[in-house]
């Protein structure tokens, strides 16, 4: 598989653009819903229409990619995401922005399914963890990029830059001014079309899936989901996916609510700062989880998120923004614990319970809506406390998981 090594570097950027497109969301929701004038419920939606993709499309993205190839379904999900960013780029409203993000979500959701796998081939197993980490630290960056590139845009569509560059001229033309988050869609319209090009002309190897990694006929997802252990397992998914878009999603909201501060400057630096403490987090897990039991680590680093949590709603302006910074550092072992202790727990049908725990990546859709709702009649601190209940339930995994297979420590 040498010959196909180069697809290792085409897969981390694919992480990249996933994570860039997927969570800049955050950063321009309080600029969406001033324009759309919408209220907690309308606003919640937004994230909800993306992620609820994630629960809809990923065991059926393992099944295309099992019957015409990865190839041919990464084509379709980049040409989805060109057509969700084009369509919102051409008629942005509301209602399109909807659709947008819902056609966007199961492009990412289709890409998240196929690449992991991929990467295992392309780079060859025994490398395959060295490689998902450097998947993850990227997966990190481009979310701590991802909202100075939309300051950096607006300011420069909304400050003259228009007069020193050619592209910002274009993007004047092509979005009105009061909309100048929409440029964004153009730019992930380029990125995608580009992606679609790329793909295209790249060969691909023949991935062969060990039997045990391969998505199951249905009966098997039924036996699968008639184990408790199973539904545990992708409840604490939904709840860790839920606990972190919940937090990213409504930071820029709450710090305007509570604190005054410019969403475009200060709630968007601190959206970065969230996604850039995650990577940083990521890089200490690796050291933890060699001397610790990974349950162990789990506990620490929720306990530390509840207590954080309760400082960032309730202290004074400073502590809100450490405090949301701090959040990204607890959750940032919490995806990877809960996988392995999940995987780690079932001898047999691993790629099909994977393909149950991607849909659990739904839980970003629920909880973003919910705390919406809560916010239009109780008050967004109020309605924040849902996290708590969440990290709650992760607490409680770290002392209830007994997997077949422990991490192996120094």
């Amino acid at each position: 598989m040498r010959k196909y090594h180069y697809l290792v570097y085409v897969v981390f950027l694919i992480f990249f653009i996933i994570s860039f497109i997927t969570n800049i969301l955050g950063s321009i929701i309080p600029a969406v819903s001033d324009n759309f004038e919408l209220n907690g419920f309308t606003t919640g939606l937004l994230p909800f229409s993306f992620f609820i993709a994630y629960g809809i499309m990923s065991i059926p993205s393992g099944i295309l990619i099992e019957k015409y190839g990865d190839k041919w379904c990464m084509l379709g999900a980049w040409i989805l995401a060109f057509v969700g960013s084009y369509l919102f780029a051409l008629f942005p409203s509301y209602s399109v922005f909807l659709v947008s993000l819902f056609l966007i979500g199961s492009s990412m959701a289709m890409l998240q399914v196929v690449i992991n796998p991929l990467l295992r081939i392309t780079g060859g197993e025994s490398n395959f963890a060295f490689y998902s980490v450097m998947a993850q630290l990227l997966f990190g960056v481009a979310s701590f990029l991802s909202p100075y590139f939309y300051m950096y845009l607006v300011r420069n569509l909304e400050a003259g830059g228009i007069q020193k560059s050619w592209i910002f001229s274009l993007l004047s033309t092509w979005t009105e001014s009061s909309f100048s988050w929409v440029s964004l869609y153009w730019v992930f319209s380029f990125i995608s079309l580009l992606m679609v090009l790329a793909i295209y002309f790249i060969s691909f190897p023949a991935i062969e899936r060990k039997e045990d990694e391969k998505m199951g006929e249905m009966v098997v997802f039924i036996d699968l989901l008639k184990s408790p252990l199973i539904w545990i397992y992708t409840m604490a998914m939904f709840c860790y996916v839920g606990i972190e878009q919940g937090i990213a999603n409504w930071i820029s909201a709450f710090l305007r609510t509570y604190h005054d501060l410019n969403p475009a400057i200060e709630g968007a630096a601190t959206v970065s700062k969230f996604w850039g403490f995650m990577t940083i987090g990521c890089a200490l897990g690796l050291f933890l989880l060699k001397i610790m039991d990974s349950k162990l680590v789990l506990r620490i680093f929720t306990v530390s998120g509840i207590l954080i949590l309760g400082l960032t709603l309730w202290g004074n302006v400073n502590m809100a923004l450490w405090g949301f910074s701090a959040l990204g550092f607890c959750l940032s072992v919490m995806y990877s614990i809960i996988i392995s202790l999940a995987l780690n727990s079932v001898s047999e049908n691993h790629g099909s319970f994977t393909g149950i725990l991607c849909s659990a990546i739904a839980g970003g859709a629920l909880f973003s809506l919910v705390i919406g709702i809560l916010k239009d009649a109780i008050g967004l601190r109020e309605g924040m406390y849902l996290i708590f209940f969440a990290l709650g339930y992760l607490l409680f995994i770290s002392f209830w998981a007994k997997p077949l297979i422990t991490n192996k420590t120094i």
